[in-house]
């Protein structure tokens, strides 16, 4: 595992590496049980405030490694009940991203396609390189990108994801900032930095109030607008009831800065 994906936690920030460049860090059964691996470890370790995903090579991630699924045509179903397991698997990672406790940032240099372009956009938030392209280009092999269509949808408007779908084709990252799934980009000189500015800032907050937070956003999303404020109304009243609130509101009408409790 430690080959596949590269960990250092430094200030609270869990930077984790895709390192398995001469695939393009595609989404192989060991990637996804070792990407699943890790955000289960991250959920379950108080030390981690923030994750910053990233990769090694050209591209972020090419998505799913197509000789994994070839090999598969030989079983006697003709891969039929392997294809429904490793898409099943993939969807399983994308929904641990978006429902993990932790804000999870995407560090995108190079390409990111097909199943990568979707755990990018199941990222939080997404910063990209200059020379960073996004795709969902399964239409081009005769396989639809359905499984990725899901994240993509839920991030960018339906016109902007069905043009990505049905033409296929490569957009670079001014592209991408411009339709919404990217946040930033910058000069790939400057991603580390920038990534990690971005994740000090977020772990300078009460990891207790970024976890409501965070869950709150993903369950109001498909509510109606009655529901979603009911649901948010209670979330917040509970939230008022925290530690970190108490003190929060304290420090700021007595101009000092917060010191959180995390509960």
């Amino acid at each position: 595992m430690t080959d596949l994906i590269i960990k250092n936690l430094e200030k609270g920030i869990l930077r984790l590496t895709l390192n398995s460049p001469q695939n393009r860090n595609a989404l192989s059964e060991p990637m996804i049980e070792a990407l699943n691996s890790i955000f289960d470890e991250a959920s379950s370790d108080q030390e981690v405030r923030v994750i910053i995903l990233g990769a090694s090579g050209p591209a972020f991630c090419s998505g799913h490694d197509l000789r994994e699924m070839t090999k598969a045509r030989q079983l006697e179903d003709g891969g039929q009940e392997y294809y429904l397991t490793a898409m099943a698997a993939s969807a399983d990672l994308m929904k641990k991203t978006v429902r993990h406790r932790l804000p999870i940032i995407a560090d995108i240099r190079g390409i990111a396609a097909a199943a990568g372009c979707q755990l990018a956009a199941s990222c939080d938030l997404v910063i990209a390189s200059e020379d960073a392209q996004f795709a969902t280009p399964g239409v081009n092999i005769g396989l639809f990108c359905s499984t990725p269509m899901v994240a993509l949808s839920r991030t960018i408007s339906s016109k902007h994801a069905m043009e990505m779908l049905l033409c296929g084709e490569l957009i670079d990252a001014k592209r991408a900032e411009q339709i919404g799934l990217v946040n930033r980009v910058v000069e790939t000189s400057r991603m580390d930095e920038v990534t990690q500015k971005m994740a000090e800032i977020i772990a300078g907050k009460s990891s207790m109030t970024i976890e409501t937070g965070k869950t709150a956003f993903y369950r109001q999303l498909d509510m109606n607008l009655d529901d979603a404020y009911d649901y948010t109304t209670s979330v917040m009243a509970e939230n008022m009831m925290k530690n970190d609130a108490c003190e929060g509101i304290n420090a700021f009408i007595e101009k000092r800065p917060p010191e959180w409790s995390d509960s």
